[in-house]
């Protein structure tokens, strides 16, 4: 086996060369990384290599030999970039996989941007056969193109693929930052926005956790998913039959409740927590499907997300870096 892995140099990628490289059933597997801007160092059963996946000829070079594809590479709201990436560069990789003597599976990581997760009101938790609808902004729509481009792929040649859609994925400190009143939010809401100055600097200063609720004033609940549980979905999916030409949800089994949030750092660390209302909307998203046909199951629950993100010490050569907006 040799997998080529997009966008290695993320949390996603890096989270999967260490458990990859690191497990018994793929000791004689080895590993090519396709990288743009970031790279990587060595490794044993690591070849490195660099180049845009738009450039029909990088990846061509990239594909050669190769049996699996694992497509991680993505961008967020860079208008000037995310359809190189999303769909020219998805383009050429599903072109070589379908015309590869070597080929076997194609993996995407989707995102749940592409059914607008908060954004929209759903009544039911969100299956995977509810359709497509992506919210305003490129990296919405891209994560829609490559799922549906995928797709298109199975009815045309009978590739053998399989997409793994996540919600925000979550690593390290993440989960405590995205509750931050400050500049060093973690994706959005950015909080500091949604009152006043003043307050924002105040709650900051006393470590208050935002509450985010609904227009009707009701906590709301949104899907995460912390980067080893994915990696292990991931892991899962390689090869196994029940992926082919599936499509899974992979998140925590219950969403987080930002009043559950609020409720259990009150109860361990003695915050406090402020209401935040909202034009967003509480979602489910359903991972029974990746359960039941993968034999998956994510070992973050609330507390753990929690209690990981709060506890974790950054390193001094690890400092918080925002690779992208959004």
């Amino acid at each position: 086996m040799k997998i080529l892995v997009t966008g290695a140099s993320g949390k996603v990628g890096q989270t999967f060369l260490r458990e990859f490289l690191a497990a018994p059933d793929f000791q004689n597997a080895t590993v090519r990384a396709l990288c743009h801007n970031r790279m990587l160092g060595p490794q044993d059963r690591l070849e490195v290599v660099k180049g845009s996946i738009s450039d029909r000829d990088s990846v061509a070079s990239a594909m050669e030999g190769v049996t699996h594809v694992l497509h991680l590479a993505t961008c967020k709201e860079t208008p000037e970039a995310v359809m190189d990436v999303a769909v020219k560069g998805m383009f050429w990789l599903l072109e070589e996989a379908r015309e590869s003597d070597t080929f076997s599976q194609f993996l995407l990581v989707g995102g749940d941007a592409c059914v607008g997760h908060f954004f929209y009101e759903y009544d039911r938790p969100i299956t995977e056969e509810l359709p497509h609808k992506a919210y305003p902004g490129c990296y919405a729509l891209s994560k829609v193109l490559e799922e549906v481009m995928l797709e298109q792929y199975y009815h045309q040649y009978d590739l053998n693929g399989c997409c793994l859609r996540a919600p925000w994925i979550m690593e390290k400190d993440d989960f405590r930052h995205s509750l931050s009143w400050g500049e060093d939010v973690f994706g959005g809401p950015r909080w500091c926005e949604l009152v006043d100055s003043e307050l924002a600097e105040k709650y900051a200063a006393a470590g208050t956790v935002p509450v985010m609720k609904d227009a009707d004033g009701n906590p709301i609940t949104r899907n995460f998913v912390q980067v080893d549980d994915l990696v292990s979905a991931i892991l899962k999916a390689i090869d196994h039959p029940a992926a082919r030409q599936q499509l899974f949800n992979i998140s925590m089994t219950e969403p987080v409740n930002y009043q559950a949030v609020a409720d259990y750092l009150a109860e361990t660390r003695d915050l406090d927590s402020v209401g935040v209302k909202t034009e967003f909307f509480s979602t489910w998203l359903d991972n029974c499907k990746a359960r039941q046909l993968l034999g998956w199951r994510p070992e973050y629950d609330l507390a753990r997300l929690i209690d990981s993100s709060f506890d974790y010490q950054r390193a001094d050569d690890d400092p918080r870096k925002i690779w992208y907006p959004g």
